[in-house]
């Protein structure tokens, strides 16, 4: 695997110049209705988190409500068929993630909308990187431990995602694939039914954002025994890395970004892209997003944005089609 690091992502060329505040061409300033964001997973996760510390600040900048819809479901490519056949005027947009425009590709046979022709792409969010955590009551600390388990249990044990083809999912079955183990996934419609199901012992481990399975590592209700990055991260420093733990190259991460209906006006998607980045540039957001251990993905363009999107299934498809993970 080659995914790109969180110094990549975060290090690609800024815009280099402003972009239009009114929606020129459509005949009228936009927004003059109420935007909806839909998020396609259940409250409590890290894209419903994401969307909430940012949806007050692009509200003030663009002079209009913001209200998130979150339409759960099929791992996050419920909520984004239907953003893909709204109406393209500006007033829906998608907050979407690797898991339902690159990796639903290769995960569902009959995908009900194309992540490159049904879309236009505003601006990427965040950058999310991935850690595991295990169940207390296994009655295992350390990666090592539980590898061994594993592999001693064949089928024994499951693991929880959000959802099929989410890149918890993903990440948790390469995982068992790098270690030569099998074990039972259950999907979750919520993420907090995940961490619920992980601390009552009905799952054995999930795979999912560090800092939001911190405090049941600090709890010891859950422990976290690795990080999928380059480098321990600042939330859990007593976390070692894959690499630390035997696992040599494997990474996983995700990213968040928002996108909207193919056919929005060109207009639109630069004053929506200009609030995007404007909100990611507020130093109390940037602070919010670093506690989180998702740094902002700032700097970027729409066509940028749409090139890495292709790129990112360029990497992805293959990995997922190599795994024989399926969603439906």
């Amino acid at each position: 695997m080659r995914p790109i690091t969180r110094r990549t992502a975060l290090a690609l060329p800024l815009a280099a110049a402003a972009l239009p505040a009114l929606a020129q061409g459509s005949g009228q300033a936009w927004p003059t209705r109420p935007i909806r964001i839909v998020v396609p997973f259940g409250t409590g996760g890290g894209t419903d988190i994401t969307t909430r510390v940012l949806a007050p600040k692009l509200s003030e900048i663009l002079g209009q409500t913001v209200v998130i819809e979150n339409r759960p479901g099929a791992g996050g490519t419920l909520g984004a068929d239907i953003v893909a056949k709204a109406q393209p005027n500006g007033e829906t947009f998608l907050l979407a993630t690797v898991s339902n425009m690159a990796l639903a590709i290769g995960l569902y046979s009959r995908l009900p909308y194309d992540p490159l022709k049904d879309f236009v792409s505003i601006a990427p969010t965040v950058f999310i990187p991935i850690g595991m955590a295990i169940s207390a009551k296994l009655g295992v600390r350390t990666a090592e431990e539980f590898i061994a388990l594993l592999r001693a249990n064949p089928g024994k044990y499951s693991y929880g995602s959000a959802g099929a083809g989410t890149s918890g999912h993903i990440a948790s079955s390469a995982f068992l694939s790098r270690i030569g183990a099998t074990a039972e996934h259950i999907p979750y419609r919520n993420p907090g039914q995940t961490y619920l199901a992980l601390q009552q012992g009905e799952i054995a481990f999930t795979s999912d954002i560090p800092s939001i399975l911190a405090p049941f590592h600090q709890a010891d209700s859950a422990r976290l025994i690795f990080v999928a990055t380059d480098e321990r991260s600042p939330q859990v420093p007593d976390v070692p890395t894959a690499r630390e733990v035997g696992l040599g190259d494997y990474k996983a991460y995700s990213w968040y970004g928002i996108y909207a209906p193919a056919g929005t006006p060109a207009p639109i998607v630069a004053r929506m892209a200009a609030a995007i980045e404007q909100a990611l540039s507020d130093p109390a957001i940037g602070q919010r997003f670093d506690q989180m251990g998702t740094p902002a993905m700032r700097g970027w363009t729409p066509q940028r944005f749409e090139d890495f999107l292709k790129s990112e299934i360029d990497l992805w498809l293959p990995l997922v089609r190599a795994s024989g993970a399926r969603a439906d």
